[in-house]
């Protein structure tokens, strides 16, 4: 009776143990980099992150550039203006947060590269619980992508 009950118990102790959370994730699609021309001081990464739980785009670093920074861009009193996001970039659960010209991208400062149309920049993403990642981000012209967004006006 004595190894029944212990199984018994075993069992009743194992459905009762807390579910094993998967741990967070970011999805990350569509990276791509500006082409700049030779001798520009910095250059724009665009990407959509996807957090399977609440959580944060806190740096991003690449062996092609000097530094990497998050940034944000927006219209004030008629001037565009353009800012590092110190804290980083909040990432929502399910929501996908994409960094696209004009508003929240990746620059990179002091490129080591050429940013020509073909090539690709290797970026690391760090984020606040997540574990990082590291992309090959593909250097496209600048127009191709806003041609498919505009459907090619």
């Amino acid at each position: 009776m004595k190894p029944l009950f212990a199984v018994f118990a075993l069992t009743l102790a194992a459905g009762c143990a807390p579910a094993t959370q998967a741990p967070a994730a970011v999805a990350v699609t569509g990276a791509w980099c500006r082409a700049a021309p030779v001798g520009a001081l910095a250059g724009g990464c665009y990407l959509t992150l996807t957090a399977s739980a609440d959580d944060r785009l806190v740096s991003v670093a690449t062996p092609a550039a000097k530094r990497a920074e998050i940034h944000s861009m927006d219209m004030t009193g008629g001037v565009m203006r353009m800012r590092q996001l110190k804290d980083g970039l909040a990432l929502p659960a399910g929501k996908a947060v994409t960094l696209k010209p004009g508003a929240e991208h990746l620059m990179i400062i002091g490129p080591k590269q050429v940013l020509a149309a073909g090539g690709a920049v290797p970026l690391t993403l760090t984020f606040k619980k997540a574990p990082p990642q590291t992309i090959s981000a593909p250097i496209r012209d600048a127009a191709a992508p806003a041609m498919q967004h505009h459907g090619g006006h």
